[in-house]
């Protein structure tokens, strides 16, 4: 009788064991649940966020695309109107002027000599702007001659001195994709010269792992390259959109009297 009831008591203490050993893998099990629920739905929430950033960011450099092409634009519209139709006016005016009576020899050679210089300088400037669109030189020759002569413009200036190497064969059929990487050295330099105040410019370009480089750095006052301001106001949105294109990369750094070096990569 009494090893029944000692084996009673011995069976409900395994089961009421048993019961708690099971009880408490439930509940890990749904603590683990909801761990995992939790933390993969923090991951997805941090994904998105990244994304939206992502997407913000190209919205930002899109914007800049087009505002940047826009301002190109007025400016070449400003320059037609102001610099050519003003002047081939003029010519217009001084043709009619010639159909004048009873012109004397030094008045008919006035108007001749007016309309030759008139047409002379809208000639000048029709191959400017056709030139800022697209570099002759560039489109004939290649990246490699273009920057060789944007170097020689800016140290004609003797304001500054710009040091260039090539290391790179380029291949002289990548026209849209060198015209990207002319247009992001020009930004450069300007904002060297005008807002760095640089005296001393060096501009290379060579094969990092494996990887097409292009390494510039001046001697400038600087910035500081952790504000946004500062790299908005030096186009810096443009020519990171620049370099999107090119399926490149980019690195900054500057700080304040110590220069501005960027490495890009295409």
């Amino acid at each position: 009788m009494k090893n029944n009831i000692f084996l009673a008591f011995y069976n409900d203490d395994m089961n009421l064991a048993i019961g708690s050993v099971f009880m408490a893998f439930l509940l890990m099990s749904f603590i683990v649940i909801l761990f995992f629920y939790f933390s993969r739905k923090k991951i997805i929430q941090k994904e998105i966020e990244k994304k939206n950033l992502e997407i913000n960011h190209q919205k930002e450099l899109l914007r800049s695309v087009i505002l940047t092409q826009e301002a190109e634009r007025k400016r070449i519209a400003q320059d037609l109107h102001d610099d050519i139709s003003s002047k081939l006016n003029v010519v217009s005016l001084n043709t009619h002027l010639l159909k004048t009576p009873n012109l004397s020899e030094e008045e008919l050679l006035g108007i001749t000599n007016n309309i030759t210089e008139l047409t002379q300088k809208a000639l000048e400037n029709s191959r400017r702007i056709a030139h800022d669109l697209l570099p002759p030189v560039l489109e004939k020759f290649g990246i490699h001659a273009g920057v060789e002569e944007l170097v020689v413009e800016f140290n004609s200036s003797k304001v500054v001195q710009v040091k260039y190497t090539n290391d790179l064969n380029f291949n002289i059929d990548d026209i849209d994709k060198h015209l990207h990487i002319f247009r992001i050295l020009q930004e450069l330099l300007n904002n060297s010269v005008r807002h760095g105040k640089a005296t001393e410019i060096s501009i290379a370009f060579k094969l990092i792992n494996n990887q097409n480089t292009c390494i510039y750095s001046d001697n400038g006052i600087g910035f500081d390259s952790n504000s946004d301001t500062s790299q908005k106001g030096l186009g810096m949105k443009n020519i990171e959109s620049r370099i999107n294109f090119l399926n490149g990369t980019f690195s900054l750094n500057s700080s304040l009297n110590n220069g501005v070096k960027i490495n890009f990569t295409f």
